[in-house]
């Protein structure tokens, strides 16, 4: 295997920062020091460049269908489109599977589809979309398999019953599994979309009124209780998008009860005037949980910060703007909901959070790599650049410029949501298990290179 040596460059983890070379050998971290030399192996010059673990994105749908309609990406574009933006490992989320299915059923169905197609290493988690024996009985066959998490939905067709969440709760707390929760209260959206159809309410405008923020403090309130009674189970909330909800996890975790969150790039850096932009660009921004006001952004950076948010995902779920306006031209209830962002998530999170002032180096480190990786199983294999971790490493140049378009990203959707925005500090260099899979806009790597990767939370 091939031997790569990273010189002259800063290595910046969730821990401290320091000038040292990088040695990688047999797809491992082998040495850490100053004037390495190793004769033979592939020099990569790093002057100027952070050199940082590779990103962890645990929130991806890169092959999502819904209703027919599916993303713009799949595995090889999407994670293509990862190493182009310093991600070297997602973990992705499958759609529902057929009515009655195992619980392992998605698992294998998208294990097929990315065999061979991807660029970075990859796990899956588990969808929950019924309960009864067989389902909570195949837990502990799921985690031998490298599955310890799995997603249960508060809206949508697939969304669990109160009782039936309990149920899991129970039974993942046995099993050693860890419950992802989609927070919205199915109710009020659905009664909310019913109400703005029958009174011809239906631009994009009211996409983000259907779904108001009580819509999700609620459902975070309600996850709360549920795993309070359930024993304290841990659980994790995805993509959390209001203060009104990080209010009541940081209430949840004064009182010592174990609750995670993640927060999108998309709700850091959207509000909901985006919905207003003419000729239906409102529809870009169609996503659930919706872009909120500017307060919320404000309070979610400052619990990024202070550590009551735990990690950056991005949710990417790149349906194209020429579907959103075909099923949702005349009719905002009807559009694919989901943005792209695996791409963007490290460049603007380091331009608008470490060089504004919002995230120091260390911490930016932690919430895009460590804690990701550290919290879904995945460390120190993945996440941090320590002796005997995996070789991943996004070499990142904190002076590169870029105007965000889709002529200047690589993903394959025909837009980006922060299309416009200039971001100073991008990757020029992403290795996975030491192979330079992207290098100064090129893509080096060959088709399946990505690998599977087992999860173990114990």
């Amino acid at each position: 295997m091939e031997r790569a040596l990273i010189k002259n460059g800063t290595i910046a983890t969730a821990d401290d920062t320091f000038k040292a070379d990088l040695l990688i050998d047999g797809g491992l971290v082998a040495e850490i020091g100053s004037g390495l030399e190793c004769p033979g192996a592939q020099e990569i010059d790093a002057t100027g460049c952070y050199v940082l673990p590779g990103g962890v994105d645990v929130h991806t749908h890169l092959n999502l269908t819904v209703n027919d309609v599916k993303v713009s990406d799949g595995f090889f574009n999407g994670t293509a489109a990862a190493a182009f933006g310093g991600t070297t490992c997602v973990v992705e989320h499958p759609g529902f599977g057929p009515a009655g299915c195992s619980i392992q059923h998605q698992v294998a169905h998208y294990q097929k589809e990315a065999e061979g197609e991807a660029l970075v290493d990859y796990g899956f988690h588990a969808v929950f979309q019924h309960t009864d024996g067989n389902v909570l009985d195949g837990l502990p066959d799921l985690i031998s398999i490298g599955v310890p998490t799995a997603k249960i939905y508060l809206t949508y067709d697939g969304r669990l019953t109160d009782y039936q969440i309990l149920e899991v709760l129970d039974g993942a707390q046995r099993a050693g599994l860890m419950a992802a929760f989609h927070a919205e209260n199915d109710a009020i959206v659905t009664f909310l979309c019913e109400k703005f159809r029958a009174e011809g309410k239906l631009s994009p405008i009211y996409h983000p009124l259907s779904r108001p923020d009580y819509c999700e403090a609620e459902a975070i309130q309600l996850i709360i209780s549920l795993a309070e009674a359930a024993g304290n189970v841990p659980v994790y909330i995805v993509h959390l998008s209001t203060a009104s909800g990080l209010r009541a996890i940081e209430s949840a975790r004064h009182q010592g009860l174990p609750v995670l969150a993640e927060v999108c790039p998309q709700h850091l850096l959207l509000d909901d005037s985006c919905y207003a932009q003419p000729d239906n660009a409102g529809l870009k921004f169609v996503m659930a949980p919706p872009a909120r006001k500017k307060a919320d952004c404000d309070a979610l950076w400052e619990g990024l910060a202070a550590g009551s948010i735990d990690v950056v995902a991005t949710d990417h779920c790149s349906f194209s703007f020429a579907d959103k306006v075909k099923f949702g031209g005349s009719d905002f209830t009807r559009c694919p909901g989901g943005i792209p962002g695996v791409e963007t998530r490290l460049p603007l999170l380091f331009s608008e959070g470490v060089l504004k002032g919002r995230l120091a180096l260390t911490r930016f480190v932690e919430v895009v790599s460590s804690a990701p990786a550290k919290i879904m199983g995945l460390y120190p294999r993945k996440g941090t650049l320590a002796l005997g971790s995996d070789g991943d490493v996004a070499i990142f140049d904190p002076n590169a410029e870029k105007v965000i378009s889709p002529e200047t990203l690589f993903h394959n959707a025909d837009y980006s949501p922060f299309e416009g925005m200039r971001v100073r500090g991008w990757p020029v260099a992403t290795l996975v298990r030491g192979k330079v899979v992207m290098q100064r806009g090129r893509l080096l790597a060959e088709k399946g290179w990505g690998k599977y990767v087992r999860r173990s939370l114990r």
